[in-house]
């Protein structure tokens, strides 16, 4: 079943295209992480299925229905990127006036635990650190206990300990059968949660895949070596980082590029070739193919 759909859905702002006939389906139970560059339709995309905006053309569907419609949006939770949260109330009281919203909510402790909250309850949220009003609206998005969720930059400003609590959290929901959609710039992120890959670039997708397969579809490799003088430029090679005496070499063809070491005399030790990591296969995705 799918919980939600884009079908040609093309989103103009004037002359701006941010979204030029996209197609995305995202299946029931299903954790899709939404990558790309800034500017590159993602946020336009979560306002879309999530009922904020309306496409200028093609159509979005939500729980079998119009997103804009009340009823579609009864099993949506939500995070956007940004969130105002009205400072004189504590931490509990903004938890139980959300969950006076819906028929069956989760309970007040078991949602504050489930995203590391408890001690913070009686905590007025004007006196919240940034990170901490973060976690709250990403909590505050599974209090009716949805069946899709919409997280967009849901770790933004969170230290890694409570990133992971997060994680944590957002794990639970869908190992219970629970429907994720998050956007990040965390690459990582996106590797230790999301089951599926979507890699956006300039309103259109670019890569749907797994982790592995979208790693697979830029056939890069990472040649990594230690030489006591610098590596010169070779063929192929289309990125390079040096580490002190450390190298990292990005090409497509890793076994060339060994063989031209040694036609070079280039001195080495400790070979390392291994696949792309997600962000070096996002990057070279994501740009533009005179760029290259």
């Amino acid at each position: 079943m799918m919980l939600a759909r884009a079908i040609d859905v093309s989103r103009r702002y004037g002359d701006v295209i941010a979204l030029d006939q996209l197609n995305l389906d995202v299946p029931a139970g299903s954790l899709i992480g939404l990558l790309g560059p800034n500017g590159a339709g993602k946020s336009t995309l979560v306002n879309l299925f999530t009922g904020l905006r309306k496409p200028t053309s093609g159509r979005v569907e939500l729980c079998g229905g119009d997103p804009r419609d009340a009823a579609s949006r009864v099993a949506l939770g939500v995070t956007p990127q940004e969130t105002g949260l009205p400072g004189a109330l504590r931490v509990g009281e903004v938890v139980d006036f959300a969950r006076a919203h819906f028929p069956a909510p989760l309970g007040r402790d078991e949602l504050l635990d489930r995203f590391g909250l408890a001690d913070l309850v009686k905590r007025q949220t004007g006196g919240l650190s940034g990170g901490q009003k973060r976690r709250l609206a990403v909590a505050l998005a599974f209090v009716g206990r949805p069946r899709i969720v919409f997280l967009d930059e849901p770790t933004t400003g969170l230290d890694v300990e409570a990133r992971r609590s997060l994680w944590d959290g957002v794990r639970a929901f869908h190992a219970d059968g629970g429907t994720v959609v998050l956007t990040s710039h965390y690459l990582e992120e996106v590797e230790a949660l999301a089951e599926r890959v979507v890699v956006i670039g300039g309103g259109r997708v670019l890569a749907d895949d797994s982790v592995g397969a979208v790693r697979g579809l830029v056939a890069i490799r990472r040649v990594s070596v230690t030489s006591p003088v610098p590596v010169p430029d070779l063929p192929g090679v289309v990125g390079r980082e040096a580490d002190g005496a450390r190298t990292h070499l990005l090409t497509p063809d890793a076994d060339r590029l060994v063989r031209d070491l040694v036609t070079h005399d280039v001195p080495f030790a400790d070979l390392e070739v291994r696949p792309t990591s997600l962000e070096e296969a996002f990057l070279t995705l994501t740009v533009p193919e005179v760029a290259r």
